[in-house]
């Protein structure tokens, strides 16, 4: 027999949803430091050009080992609250036009018609744009706070008040939004590939175990990472401030980013982090998605 989807309001899907996110990503804080440490920084071509203060990490364990002595424990936790605020706006925004979107469908296309593998993308295609169109602003921010030097590291509304003094203005803010819209692929892959294994692998069952739910959402979100991480690192070099050979100038596309760091680095430059991107996604999707079925 067909589920009918959603059992929750939209509000309540959008709280548990958020509550999820929240608690997930704060428990593994110090791999979004790592991994967003490891994706802005770029193999120089010319070494008169590197800044000598700049630190080049070699993989996942130095980074953490070597932020952790130079900064301490604080360190692996910078701009941790902005972060956080972004991850609460973000998925609540994202559930509740999600929930809304599915909703609807199923009014209008019946209980029994289950939303095909295009339809589950398009809903979360739509429900992700409205979330980043509003919360793209504290994403800028906590990526700037988490690639500072710790004596240049400074509060939330410093760090955006900096941003805006800077050469876009207030637009600064929203850097990097159109690689973001493009983004939207990555939760839409994600929970449109939970909903069409959750149907392969527990055909017709309502109700998950959380280690069922824990694994759907680990295998989901480790597939969208892959497909989009050439852009995840295009986006993280578009919001934090360009690297020492740019000599202060911005990037102005994703796609200029992704230019320059194969140039320097190669296509494997557009995987860099990978590691800890894909084990913070599956850690966090996996508690996400046991939340969101309780």
């Amino acid at each position: 027999m067909a589920q009918s989807k959603p059992a929750i309001s939209p509000w309540g899907g959008a709280v548990a949803g958020a509550t999820g996110a929240v608690i997930a990503n704060a428990l593994v804080y110090p791999l979004d430091i790592v991994k967003t440490r490891l994706q802005v920084q770029v193999r120089s071509t010319d070494k008169s050009e590197t800044d000598g203060d700049s630190v080049h990490y070699t993989s996942t364990w130095d980074a953490i080992s070597r932020i952790f002595a130079d900064e301490g424990i604080q360190g692996l936790y910078a701009g941790m609250n902005g972060s956080l605020v972004g991850v609460a706006s973000t998925n609540f925004a994202y559930f509740y036009w999600y929930t809304v979107a599915r909703t609807l469908y199923t009014k209008s296309a019946g209980p029994s018609a289950a939303p095909s593998t295009a339809i589950e993308l398009s809903l979360g295609a739509v429900a992700g744009a409205l979330a980043q169109l509003f919360t793209i602003p504290v994403a800028v921010v906590t990526t700037r706070q988490q690639t500072a030097a710790k004596a240049d590291r400074k509060g939330l509304f410093a760090t955006a008040q900096e941003v805006i003094e800077g050469p876009d203005g207030v637009s600064g803010l929203w850097r990097g939004l159109k690689a973001s819209l493009v983004l939207v692929v990555n939760p839409a892959i994600t929970y449109g590939a939970y909903e069409r294994l959750k149907g392969i692998l527990f055909p017709g069952k309502s109700k998950l175990k959380p280690w069922e739910a824990f694994l759907l959402g680990a295998m989901s979100k480790a597939l969208a990472t892959i497909c989009t991480q050439p852009l995840i690192v295009a986006k993280v070099g578009l919001q934090s401030k360009p690297p020492p050979e740019r000599k202060g100038k911005p990037f102005k596309s994703f796609i200029e980013v992704m230019q320059f760091i194969i140039k320097r680095e190669g296509v494997l430059g557009l995987f860099k982090g990978m590691g800890p991107q894909i084990l913070k996604g599956l850690l966090v999707q996996g508690i996400l998605m046991m939340t969101k079925e309780k």
